[in-house]
């Protein structure tokens, strides 16, 4: 654990994976760290990231806590968990999940602010951060992430520096303001949050690359369910192709039955060994 609080001292990118094999080809690609995905894993289960109308999540904790120790055990490095909101609005609620975050494996994880409806109370957020950092321990990695810039109407900016810099009072070791794709914004919570901040890429239109990002002073980005998302369009395009033209050009791009095998093989000896 202590390996992913090391890489928060420089600039490190984060992909996000939604079960085993996902984990596998991204750790096998050189990242030296992973996050899991909660819209990832729930798309896969064939749920959506969260149920509506009320917000609530769509995959029960204990399935999403199944699929995190999957991916956790599956690669030899650091895991960073989507943790929704802690899975309760009470300190003691995310505590617990904190708790079973570290009994899964993970080194980090992400606690959000937004209850599916609205932004806690500021007051009731530092209260859960508080509660998070005295379950994490001194290794466990633990990100306060507020939701302000994904809102219909966003709070703001100044709202979500705010919040950023009292989860960090609270213990928070890195913060994350997703929602956030403009350059100059991207500075302007470096230069004002005072922490390393973690930054969500791959999401709408947005064309900054991992170099503007990480040349604004972002420590840490993410790529959330962007990949399981391309993944899931790479099945439709397939199988529109198939339906309507009777080719199978996708397969050009498969990744070799034998290569697959002998890649779970040896991360499978590696979990035993």
């Amino acid at each position: 654990m202590t390996q992913f609080r090391e890489l928060h001292q420089a600039s490190f990118v984060m992909p996000n994976a939604w079960d085993a094999g996902s984990a596998i080809v991204l750790a096998e690609a050189g990242f030296a760290a992973l996050a899991t995905t909660s819209a990832g894993i729930a798309f896969s289960l064939g749920a959506g990231d969260h149920t509506l109308p009320d917000g609530a999540p769509a995959v029960s904790v204990d399935t999403m806590f199944e699929r995190i120790h999957q991916i956790s055990t599956a690669v030899g490095v650091p895991v960073n968990g989507d943790l929704e909101d802690g899975y309760g609005a009470r300190p003691e609620d995310v505590a617990k999940t904190i708790r079973r975050a570290r009994d899964a494996g993970l080194a980090g994880g992400n606690i959000e602010d937004y209850d599916g409806h609205e932004l806690y109370a500021e007051e009731l957020s530092v209260e859960r951060i508080v509660a998070a950092r005295e379950a994490a321990g001194p290794d466990f990695v633990l990100t306060a992430r507020t939701d302000g810039q994904l809102l219909g109407e966003p709070t703001p900016l100044a709202d979500s520096i705010r919040r950023a810099n009292l989860f960090r009072e609270a213990g928070a070791d890195c913060l994350y303001v997703p929602g956030v794709n403009d350059l100059d914004q991207l500075r302007t919570l470096v230069s004002e949050i005072d922490g390393p901040l973690n930054v969500v890429m791959g999401l709408g239109s947005s064309t900054l690359t991992v170099a503007d990002v990480t040349g604004a002073g972002v420590t840490r980005i993410s790529l959330g369910g962007s990949i399981a998302r391309a993944a899931l369009g790479f099945v439709r395009r397939a199988a529109e192709e198939l339906r309507a033209q009777g080719t199978m050009s996708f397969a050009e791009r498969q990744i070799p039955q034998g290569e697959l095998n002998e890649l779970f093989a040896r991360y499978g000896a590696r979990r035993s060994s």
